[in-house]
């Protein structure tokens, strides 16, 4: 089902906060060319969502100390995150051997793989075992522990355990944020773990972002986005990040 014009305006307002920080309502409603009104409104759906949070007269995103949760976040960037899916899912042959981490632009990806065969799929995320449900050729192996129920996924130590025994041939993960430097950034130390040990795993590490993650702020720094084989991000990446991914042999994907 094609997306309203409201779901992708709301897309669009996530977009600019991620790169403004905070923006008046009447501002909002200028670049987006709508009425107050209507800029209002949408406001408010984001904040009952827990995406945005209003405050005088404005917006900002919710507090960088703390990622929103699963279900809101699926409606952010949706279409972004299907082309990204798509994207990665045509650069994995058949046959091969893939961890997928946690988030909702990973989940697309778990879904755009559905119709390959003799994948071996090893994961953290529930969500990620859902999308792959109805993939009889493919073998999906799920790390254990205690279930962190907010997201759906295992981060803790039984996690890091399960992937550190393998040696994968493709790491697809995302992350809360990428600053304009090119860190990786994320929320908490456990979250941060589970990546490492995602990444660690593979020869070939593919990062996933929308573009509201591009300027995202988080308050742990973790890696370099020039480090990775390969980046796949939704819209226009940065000149500056780009040349500096591609200078150190990192390929930058934009769908």
């Amino acid at each position: 089902m094609e997306k309203s014009d409201s779901a992708r305006r709301r897309d669009h307002i996530v977009n600019l906060l991620s790169s403004y920080g905070e923006l008046s309502a009447t501002a909002l409603s200028e670049m987006l060319d709508v009425t107050v009104q209507t800029l209002r409104a949408d406001l408010r759906a984001l904040d009952e969502a827990r995406i945005v949070r209003r405050r005088h007269g404005g917006a900002t995103l919710t507090s960088a100390s703390e990622n929103i949760s699963y279900q809101p976040r699926l409606a952010v960037s949706r279409d972004e995150k299907n082309r990204i899916g798509a994207a990665v899912a045509a650069l994995i042959p058949n046959g091969a051997t893939v961890a997928l981490g946690t988030g909702t632009t990973v989940e697309a990806v778990a879904r755009a793989l559905t119709g390959h065969e003799g994948l071996t799929v090893a994961t953290n995320n529930i969500h990620v075992v859902l999308a792959l449900r109805t993939a009889e050729r493919i073998t999906v192996l799920l790390a254990g522990g205690e279930v962190r129920l907010r997201d759906l996924d295992f981060i803790g130590a039984e996690s890091l355990e399960f992937f550190a025994g393998l040696k994968f041939d493709h790491a697809i993960f995302s992350v809360g944020g990428v600053s304009e430097n090119g860190d990786l950034l994320d929320f908490n130390l456990d979250e941060i773990r589970a990546r490492q040990a995602i990444t660690a795993c593979a020869g070939t590490r593919t990062l996933v972002v929308d573009h509201a993650k591009i300027g995202r702020q988080a308050p742990h720094s973790w890696g370099r986005l020039q480090e990775l084989e390969r980046v796949v991000c939704g819209g226009i990446f940065p000149s500056a990040l780009k040349q500096a991914a591609r200078q150190r042999n990192c390929e930058i994907i934009e769908t």
